[in-house]
């Protein structure tokens, strides 16, 4: 898969500074329990080379890339120790050829027009924005995305819990970076189980998982119209009839005929169908892809593989 769309799809970038190497291993494993296999480690500290092989060594998938580099030479000292990628805070051609030249994705700083459009001339689809909110934040970025159609971005600096969703539902975002989930005063301490706390958290804002609704199964209309008017009549719900299926309220859904489920299904609301889909496949679920609901190429919803207790259970876009 594309460096970048793998980036896409786990959506927040661990921004990270080490200057213990030895803490690299003990870190990455923090992050990826808490549902971020990736970090991008900078380069602004003695230990980030030897961080890097340490993280690439001892968890060969994770998505390890070097942050802040300026030179030719970080970029070779970087990928010599594993970095699968590279950031830069500004756009520097050499670099990016350097980089190019080598076969190494790489995701160059712009806060302006004039940098996209030197980045464009290198044949760049992605760009790193820095430092997102003291350049103009979201609304300069929507601002600036407008004349240059297939440029895509990726925001660090000033990104936290408060407006990580502002930023990622604008379309032209693929994931942001940001350091809230590795404080380093977390990292000076090795306080290794608030930094998994802490990520959790950023995933789960981010992902928004939550119920939807669960679907009951009925063996015919009758049936169904017969359940949907006994649940709103003792909950005081209002019924709402569709083409396949009778709402009662809108958190159940009595099916006209049996449908998915040997007792029915459940539905589970996301922010972001296609990144909630690539974290719990990390988790070990699978997907039925021919369940996949997929609209103006965006998935809109998707049924894991396999039951739980007899319900089948699928995702569906906010």
């Amino acid at each position: 898969m594309d460096m970048l769309k793998q980036l896409s799809l786990i959506g927040i970038v661990p921004v990270i500074a080490i200057n213990d190497a030895a803490d690299a291993v003990p870190l990455a494993q923090a992050l990826i329990d808490g549902g971020l296999p990736c970090a991008e480690v900078t380069f602004r500290t003695a230990a980030a080379a030897e961080a890097i092989a340490n993280m690439t060594k001892a968890f060969p998938d994770m998505v390890v890339g070097a942050g802040t580099v300026l030179t030719c030479e970080q970029v070779d000292r970087a990928v010599a120790a594993g970095a699968k990628f590279i950031v830069s805070p500004g756009l520097n051609p050499t670099t990016v050829k350097h980089c190019q030249e080598i076969g190494i994705p790489v995701c160059p700083g712009t806060a302006n027009p004039s940098d996209i459009e030197v980045a464009l001339s290198l044949g760049l689809k992605t760009v790193k924005f820095f430092p997102a909110e003291a350049a103009g934040g979201l609304k300069y970025i929507k601002s600036i995305a407008a004349p240059y159609v297939d440029m895509t971005f990726m925001p660090t600096g000033g990104v936290n819990e408060k407006n990580l969703l502002d930023y990622l539902s604008f379309n032209k975002i693929i994931c942001c970076g940001g350091s809230w989930m590795v404080p380093g005063d977390a990292v000076k301490a090795k306080d290794w189980d608030r930094i998994r706390s802490l990520t959790a958290s950023a995933v789960q804002l981010m992902l928004g998982l939550e119920l939807a609704h669960v679907g009951v199964n009925s063996a015919d209309e009758a049936e169904a119209m017969d359940t949907a008017a006994k649940l709103c009549k003792l909950l005081g719900w209002t019924m709402k009839v569709g083409n396949s299926s009778i709402f009662a309220g809108t958190g159940i859904e009595v099916m006209k005929a049996p449908g998915r489920g040997a007792r029915g299904h459940i539905g589970i609301r996301t922010n972001f169908c296609e990144r909630a889909k690539a974290y719990l496949e990390r988790q070990g679920f699978e997907f039925d892809p021919a369940s996949a609901n997929v609209k103006d190429g965006q998935l809109k919803a998707i049924y894991l593989k396999n039951e739980i207790a007899g319900f089948a259970v699928h995702l569906v876009q906010k």
